[in-house]
């Protein structure tokens, strides 16, 4: 018996850090997410970091991504000439799927209710539509697996 509760436990576990991919970091840097690794090859073009610990520290201009602030959000602001990676907003991305603009989007096990939200292209390593209960979702992952 104790063996059974074990490795259901194990597979409960593993089921639930397998929702969100934790090494994933994302940022947000001119109303539109991107990821630590991104920004990291754009060090010399940032003026600013601000590091917000908890949702409720969250200023009004970012309250709309306080869903990817469980642990925090990181927000960059690029010097005034910094060039910038192109963005593009989730409405476009689903069509671009083939699913209508309003469809939910996952970013490595983030929920993004809000088709308008901009993310930064150059983050999507791989997408794909995940058909659950008969409702399809593309999901981006900005890691290679």
């Amino acid at each position: 018996m104790k063996k059974a509760l074990y490795i259901f436990l194990i597979f409960i576990s593993g089921m639930l850090s397998a929702q969100k991919n934790q090494p994933t970091k994302l940022v947000v840097c001119n109303d539109a997410v991107g990821t630590v690794k991104l920004f990291d090859e754009y060090k010399n073009q940032t003026e600013k970091v601000n590091v917000f610990k908890t949702k409720a520290s969250l200023p009004s201009n970012l309250k709309k991504f306080g869903f990817l602030a469980d642990n925090g959000l990181t927000e960059i602001k690029l010097k005034k000439n910094a060039s910038r990676p192109d963005m593009m907003s989730l409405e476009m991305l689903n069509e671009q799927y083939g699913l209508p603009k309003n469809t939910t989007v996952f970013i490595d096990g983030y929920q993004f209710d809000h088709p308008e939200i901009n993310i930064y292209s150059e983050i999507i390593i791989n997408g794909k539509i995940v058909d659950s209960d008969g409702r399809k979702s593309l999901h981006i992952s900005t890691v290679d697996n």
